[in-house]
């Protein structure tokens, strides 16, 4: 049995490692919050912005761009997003499992696909494991900004372009509540979901149709890749706060039990120190 010294210390040290647990709780509600509003700020700026571009490139007969048109794919692209730290649940496990089996499934060879990721715990993941990274980015602030990710972003989408990979699909958590996050799959590059816009509006192109979506089409992948960061930041934040309130919880529980048994094992030292004296007592009678 552990000695009172022992029961004590511990006592002591779950008691400081609760009030770190706290503290960095009552940190993550606070960054939760502010990346919440920007989640959800951004969501009016996307669903306008796939409106325009759907009507640019569907309008008068349809324009042809090879952001637009499905190709014989030789390798896929994965756009992968994690954080740069871990203590936040399953957060991360949850969408590189969801990854690696998929990668797994689909390819035979190194050679047929390629990873682009966000986060340092993804990044050491597939490092690894030896798998294809092409691009990384980690270190992002709490809050980012398009600038933060627009060399990635856009460097994804030139990879595109150029051919060295012909489907691209983006995984990161979806933010649906503080206590839910679920790994999405969507699948970016091409841009063949534009249809399912039903909104139509007219337009006279000035320069032509074409030269309007050369520019705008990457915009809108970047834009995309923008929002599931800021998606996948507020799930981070979610993900911290409900694993470091479930740690303070248990530290607390952990706290109570080792009190009991404190309380128990220094109820038994002072009985027993009691009968020694009795026993004492009558022997010097």
């Amino acid at each position: 049995m552990a000695s009172l010294r022992d029961i004590k210390t511990r006592i002591n040290s779950t008691r400081k490692t609760s009030q770190i647990t706290k503290a960095m709780e009552m940190v993550s509600t606070s960054k939760l919050n502010r990346a919440e509003q920007n989640a959800k700020s951004f969501i009016p700026y996307m669903e306008k912005l796939q409106e325009v571009v759907a009507n640019v490139a569907l309008g008068a007969g349809g324009a042809s761009h090879p952001m637009l048109v499905s190709r014989p794919v030789k390798k896929t692209g994965y756009l992968v997003i994690t954080s740069d730290r871990g203590l936040a649940g399953a957060y991360n496990s949850n969408v590189l499992r969801t990854v690696y089996q998929t990668i797994q499934a689909r390819h035979s060879s190194p050679d047929e696909y390629a990873i682009i990721v966000i986060g340092r715990v993804g990044l050491n993941f597939f490092r690894k494991r030896n798998m294809p990274v092409i691009l990384d980015i980690t270190r992002l602030p709490d809050q980012p900004s398009f600038a933060d990710i627009k060399e990635i972003a856009n460097k994804t989408v030139g990879l595109f372009a150029d051919g060295t990979f012909d489907e691209l699909y983006m995984y990161y958590n979806h933010y649906v509540s503080a206590i839910q996050q679920d790994v999405t799959e969507r699948k970016l590059l091409p841009l063949t979901d534009l249809a399912d816009n039903e909104k139509r509006t007219m337009y006279e192109f000035e320069p032509s149709q074409e030269e309007i979506l050369d520019v705008l089409l990457p915009q809108y992948a970047e834009s995309l890749i923008y929002g599931a960061l800021l998606d996948a930041k507020a799930s981070e934040h979610a993900a911290r706060m409900t694993a470091m309130k479930n740690a303070t919880d248990n530290a607390h529980e952990l706290i109570r039990t080792l009190t009991l048994s404190y309380n128990r094992a220094r109820q038994a030292s002072i009985t027993q120190e009691i009968t020694e004296i009795v026993a004492g007592a009558n022997a010097l009678q």
